[in-house]
């Protein structure tokens, strides 16, 4: 099978078209034909190792000291089962499906064998293969923060960084709960966030957040941009504060350096559940919420994608069709 491998940690060019053996299912398992894949931040930063201090430690062990040990990034996939585990029940041979990789990555490649266990769901009619890639990855992580904030009709939420796969999704998922949303992120980016829900748009270039007087019952921090000190003065005494990519220090400041009445700080890492990508997904199928796809590149042209992500300037999703 043709696969996109990534051969040492470093810059998009490392990464190469090559052939691979064709995975088999374990008995547990399905193999799916990947359609449709994407780049998220997370693979860029897994690909160069641009990872916090205090994670680059457990991270070499996890993913390879000196090269990678998963060498076909990708987390997310949109295809057609192509064979089956004899002791799978989920799935049959021809079912359309998304899902998740996890943690074995492999989704830029032709083929991915994973657990029927794994976050993987039918695609219900009127969602294709690159609409329906782009809704694991950013829609579990945004559903996962923003439940722990219990949003009510009428609040007020701000999320900073917005305009990504995490925040696009967010921002719809916030509306649909019935909250006042501001969203936060550069100049270019605010159009499109304004066209998926958002009431009011922020371009950090140009304005403080921390400076208007606005007050929210849900700061959302997707780039881990300000720390929770920073942002004390705009959460309200009830509020919570959600840090969804943090640094040693915010993960050390939930624990302390809270002041009276400053509200909660919550850090967490998502988990991925069928359940949970089910009801996403069923939310973009029937026009409640919409996917934004900035780019498509061929799988071929995985390194030009990686190049356009790490700009900063995605707006959404990009998308690796196969």
């Amino acid at each position: 099978m043709k696969a996109m491998v990534c051969t040492r940690y470093g810059t998009p060019d490392r990464l190469e078209l090559q052939e691979l053996e064709k995975p088999l299912p374990k008995a547990n398992e399905i193999s799916i034909k990947v359609q449709a894949s994407t780049v998220t931040a997370g693979d860029c930063e897994m690909r160069s190792f641009t990872f916090p201090r205090y994670l680059r430690l457990p991270m070499r062990l996890l993913f390879g000291a000196r090269k990678p040990r998963m060498k076909v990034l990708g987390q997310e996939f949109a295809g057609v089962v192509e064979a089956v585990g004899e002791s799978q029940k989920r799935f049959k041979n021809g079912d359309r499906v998304v899902g998740s990789t996890g943690m074995k990555l492999g989704a830029n490649a032709e083929y991915v064998c994973l657990p029927e266990c794994y976050a993987i769901v039918p695609i219900p009619d009127g969602l294709d293969y690159e609409q329906a890639a782009t809704i694991p990855t950013g829609g579990m992580n945004a559903l996962f923060f923003l439940r722990k904030a219990n949003i009510q009709a009428g609040q007020k939420v701000l999320i900073i960084g917005a305009g990504g796969s995490i925040g696009t999704i967010a921002v719809q998922l916030a509306k649909h709960e019935g909250a006042e949303v501001t969203a936060i992120d550069h100049q270019e980016k605010l159009d499109m966030l304004l066209s998926v829900g958002a009431d009011k748009v922020i371009d950090y270039q140009r304005e403080n957040f921390t400076a208007n007087g606005e007050t929210y019952d849900v700061i959302f921090d997707i780039v881990g941009k300000n720390t929770f000190s920073q942002a004390m003065g705009s959460l309200k005494s009830t509020g919570i504060y959600l840090i969804g990519n943090p640094s040693l220090g915010k993960i050390l400041q939930r624990f302390g350096g809270r002041r009276k009445g400053a509200g909660r700080v919550y850090v967490g890492v998502a988990d991925y559940k069928a359940d949970d990508l089910r009801y996403l997904v069923d939310l973009f199928a029937q026009g409640k919420m919409r996917t934004v796809i900035d780019r498509t590149y061929p799988l071929e042209e995985l390194a030009q994608a990686h190049h356009y992500v790490e700009s900063g300037m995605k707006k959404g999703n990009v998308v690796m069709v196969h």
